[in-house]
């Protein structure tokens, strides 16, 4: 007797052709249908996106690693340098958690201006562990990326979301955002900032989001604004698309005047 013909896959079962070129289509499509799932399943319509480096450690952490470099007699100085970037770890901490109470007080059916960030170490588990411990669910919006090994334990179990493509990523940031802030951080800051910056520029965003750049002597000499404001390339009002500041509650007065003068009674998506 015959063997019986082998059965052959469902086309969306297919793993050869799903991570195909022919299917990358899809994979796009999947990366925006299955958030867009999870978030309305967990009556997320809004955030606050957290941005900043991954390479920032926690006051304990980097306080740790100065006593061993000083026991050790070598490398004290890129140690101490550690443990002084650790106050915007610690700041991004305390400012997500104030955050994070502020919108639970709200008493809203839905969750309203949830914590986000990029789901890695650094700013981003910083603010993720500071909704924690303001006992509140929060978003994490992984990459993969080759030197991607790390725990961030405090993101939201069921919203901890893993992407291959960075836009559909970046589009997450947006979409969802109703204010936004940028602590000190590498390539990946600035670029997810510029896009930002763009996009309000532009009106492409209409929605009117604060943006808070945390740490001003980083800010102002990593970039300098003025310079491109002198040059023509940008207008002087565009200097007003964001704020500058050092401080924790000036951070929060300017995000939850923000949120509530603009975002409060339109909860949702809005571009």
């Amino acid at each position: 007797m015959a063997d019986r013909p082998e059965r052959q896959p469902k086309a969306y079962l297919n793993r050869r052709f799903i991570e195909s070129r022919e299917g990358r289509g899809l994979r796009i499509l999947s990366e925006y249908l299955e958030p867009l799932a999870r978030f309305t399943r967990h009556r997320v319509n809004d955030t606050i996106v957290f941005m900043g480096s991954a390479r920032l450690q926690s006051r304990e952490t980097a306080e740790a690693a100065l006593t061993e470099a000083q026991g050790k007699g070598e490398g004290v100085e890129a140690a101490q340098t550690v443990l002084d970037m650790s106050a915007y770890y610690e700041a991004a901490r305390a400012l997500a958690r104030r955050l994070t109470e502020w919108s639970k007080a709200l008493q809203n059916d839905e969750h309203r201006f949830v914590i986000c960030t990029g789901g890695g170490p650094g700013i981003m588990e910083a603010a993720n562990r500071g909704a924690s411990e303001g006992r509140g669910i929060n978003v994490g919006l992984t990459i993969s990326i080759p030197n991607e090994e790390f725990d961030n334990p405090f993101i939201s179990r069921e919203l901890h979301f893993h992407f291959h493509y960075f836009f559909m990523r970046k589009f997450w940031f947006v979409y969802l955002a109703k204010a936004v802030v940028l602590f000190p951080g590498g390539f990946g800051t600035l670029d997810e900032m510029f896009e930002i910056l763009t996009l309000v520029q532009t009106r492409k965003m209409r929605k009117r989001v604060p943006i808070v750049l945390f740490g001003r002597k980083f800010w102002d000499e990593v970039i300098n604004f003025d310079a491109l404001v002198r040059y023509g390339t940008i207008s002087a009002g565009d200097l007003a698309l964001f704020h500058r500041t050092d401080s924790v509650e000036e951070a929060y007065e300017i995000i939850t005047r923000g949120l509530t003068d603009n975002a409060l009674g339109t909860p949702g998506a809005t571009l």
